[in-house]
């Protein structure tokens, strides 16, 4: 059915093709395996109401917005191809998770939905965890899904890029024989059949992709080494792995529409000539700190960024920020109390105690999930991960990052810095209580007279 309707390259379509019940994959980023997959899934089901049957699916994504993405970009597209009537739903699963459903003229349902231990356990179905590397509790996840696909017949379908070495996926993936897997691309081991497909494979393959051109757009060797090599990252040196970004990003942040209204905390790196000038801006929610927008500029001249300055204190009600005061900081720092406050702007001077003391702290916040980044930009994602922790010779430590993605780290730093305004601040809201009104009974003139009376009261 698929061959005639849709183009495969060679590893993808031997994936589709494969019937084993248990199939585990891992595709290089924007290689086809959530479009492969969901066509897998489409053809399930349209078998199954040509034998007068039907069949349940459901997919499991990372978030909200990539659920939508497997049904839109991925199930509905097929059904459209194969010119297949279904009814399409959008309805709450539970309280907090919203579903996306398809159901077709004969009964079998798609569903796809954001993965977390509590959706996995709700349903008896062939299932698909989509980027499974880069779902929160990867672990939790596998533990209560497990048990409800063990009803003989039922499908597990596993597919991700590699997200470093600390999540279920890696153990998969990593079974068999992992140089026959890359090299073959298919192996059995454990019960599971497993895939692998690299760029390079891919592109071999028949993928319509210009590999020198992403290679360099992505700017980071890391971040290609995993994405699209399919290299299994330590991420020890880098002091953002992967996972912890990927966990702190969320559709919700980054937009300045999504202000609340509370008190926010603004870290600036500052920039000259042709270096990014970046502003981050977080609003404190809860114990959970909501990046509300990060205004960069490239060779920005000091005036526009005394401007972008007004604009952000007049925009937001802010409670401190901080600024990065080391050399050209000076004098910024210097108008910036004169023109806030000195005690609503606070320059930080970059040392290597400063810095280990801000990347610290900023650290433990992501690892604590108190972080929400905006999700999907690849600028941003290379800026954090190209942070590294360096051990000099003496044994002191440095924090360091290579000019990746058009940045020294200054993304970075200013997203540090206002973490740092918001846990040094020590702003409290201001509250009114009125006073009793003074009636002349009260007080004798002479003494109610005050600043305000004239000479002569005495």
């Amino acid at each position: 059915m698929t061959v005639a309707l849709v183009k495969l390259h060679t590893r993808q379509r031997a994936y589709v093709d494969d019937v084993s019940r248990f199939k585990a994959a891992m595709f290089a980023r924007q290689s086809g395996k959530t479009f492969g997959s969901t066509l897998e899934i489409v053809d399930s089901c349209l078998d199954a109401e040509a034998e007068g049957r039907s069949e349940r699916w459901v997919i499991l994504s990372r978030g909200e917005r990539q659920a939508g993405e497997a049904m839109n970009a991925g199930v509905k597209v097929h059904l459209d191809n194969y010119q297949t009537a279904f009814k399409a739903l959008e309805y709450d699963w539970e309280a907090t998770t919203r579903a996306l459903e398809v159901v077709l003229p004969g009964g079998s349902k798609i569903t796809a939905l954001p993965a977390n231990p509590d959706t996995a356990r709700g349903f008896t179905a062939n299932v698909l965890l989509d980027e499974f590397a880069f779902h929160a509790d990867s672990r939790a996840i596998w533990q209560a899904l497990f048990p409800v696909v063990s009803k003989p017949g039922l499908k597990l379908r596993v597919v991700s890029t590699p997200n470093g070495k600390g999540n279920k996926f890696y153990e998969l993936m990593t079974m068999g024989d992992e140089h026959a897997l890359r090299e073959t691309g298919n192996v059995i081991a454990e019960g599971w059949s497993l895939h692998s497909c690299d760029i390079y494979q891919a592109v071999a393959g028949g993928l319509d992709r210009d590999i020198d051109e992403l290679k360099a757009a992505i700017g980071d060797p890391e971040a290609w080494a995993q994405e699209f090599e399919l290299q299994w990252l330590d991420s020890a040196h880098a002091w953002l792995p992967f996972d912890l970004i990927d966990a702190a990003e969320h559709d919700a942040a980054g937009d300045p529409n999504a202000y609340a209204g509370g008190i926010c905390y603004v870290g600036i790196d500052i920039a000259a000539r042709n270096d990014l000038f970046v502003i981050a801006i977080v609003e404190p929610r809860g114990d959970v700190h909501w990046v509300r927008e990060i205004i960069e500029r490239r060779g920005a001249t000091f005036a526009e960024q005394d401007q972008l300055l007004d604009e952000v204190m007049r925009g937001y009600t802010v409670g401190r920020v901080c600024i990065d005061q080391t050399g050209m900081g000076e004098k910024p720092v210097e108008d910036a109390k004169r023109h806030y406050g000195d005690y609503r702007v606070e320059g930080v001077l970059f040392s290597a105690a400063s810095k280990q003391l801000m990347a610290t702290r900023a650290r433990e916040a992501f690892e604590d999930r108190r972080v929400r980044i905006p999700a999907g930009s690849p600028d941003l994602r290379a800026d954090l991960h190209s942070l590294k922790r360096i051990q000099l010779p003496s044994g002191n430590i440095r924090f360091d990052a290579d000019r990746d993605a058009g940045s020294h780290a200054d993304r970075t730093w200013s997203l540090f810095l206002a973490l740092h305004a918001a846990d040094n601040s020590d702003y409290q809201p201001y509250a009114y209580e009125p006073v009793r009104k003074v009636t002349e009974d009260d007080r004798d003139i002479r003494i109610t007279g005050g600043f305000g009376a004239g000479r002569g009261v005495w």
